[in-house]
Order: C-alpha cells, then sequence, then structure tokens
C-alpha cells in the first residue's frame, strides 16, 4: 500500500441548492451555494462557541452553544449569496453573516439550510453506514 490516495485526496465539491423559492431570477429559484470545512475549520468554529467558566468550587465548566455554533457554521459554509456583501447586509439591516441568514429565511428555509449543510459536512452519517463505508 501506498499513501497516494492520502496524499491525493477528492476535494468535497460545493454543492448547488435551491433553500427558497421566494429568491427568483429569470423565474426560477436562484441555487445558494455551499462548500464544506475541513476539521481544523470546525474545531476553531467550536472554540468561538464554547464558554469557560470557573465555578465556585474552582472546578473549569465548559458550555457549548449549539445555536451559536449552528448559525456560524451556516454563515461559513455559504458561498453564494456571498454574505459578507455590504448592499445585501444594508438591504437587511444586519452587519454580520449570521444575523443576515436569519433576516433573509423564513424559520423553515433556515432549517432546510442547516439540514443541508450538515448533509455537506456529512454530519447526516451515522456510525454504523461509516463503518459499513471503511469496509469497503
Amino acid at each position: 500500500m501506498s499513501l497516494n490516495a492520502f496524499l491525493n485526496p477528492i476535494k468535497p465539491e460545493n454543492q448547488k441548492i435551491v433553500i427558497s423559492s421566494r429568491f427568483v431570477e429569470n423565474d426560477k429559484p436562484v441555487e445558494w451555494e455551499l462548500k464544506a470545512i475541513s476539521a481544523e475549520q470546525d474545531e476553531q468554529l467550536r472554540k468561538k462557541c464554547t464558554i469557560v467558566k470557573k465555578a465556585k468550587n474552582g472546578i473549569t465548566e465548559r458550555e457549548f452553544n449549539n445555536e451559536l455554533y449552528m448559525s456560524k457554521l451556516a454563515a461559513m459554509c455559504v458561498v453564494y449569496p456571498d454574505l459578507l456583501n455590504t448592499e445585501l447586509q444594508d438591504h437587511y439591516h444586519v452587519m454580520n453573516g449570521e444575523d443576515l441568514l436569519k433576516e433573509m429565511l423564513t424559520c423553515g428555509e433556515y432549517y432546510k439550510l442547516l439540514e443541508s449543510i450538515r448533509m455537506i459536512n456529512n454530519f447526516d452519517e451515522d456510525f454504523e453506514e461509516l463503518v459499513e463505508q471503511a469496509k469497503n
């Protein structure tokens, strides 16, 4: 066996998906472009969403804010539309990508986006499926 497969991995492709039929151009719903993030990027994101507290007994406790994590993950994975575009942010009266998504989308559309992001980052596969894939 060689290390060739590890030196030349197949890069995950960006995926296009219609998140909402409300955003239309030329009578067709506009596709959003989503990308996967690396494990390193995910680790940094998780750190930003973890609050470290010292309890009265001196023990350090960590509190993970899952809602903040999912919001930041969504903003990080959306390639198109450009959530950092100032014209788009100004239109919705927000200052960052996380808030822009929440203003642009209905709650159902937002959860459709989150589910699509979970899938593109392979959070949708359960452990048994991963074991089977590893066997093949």
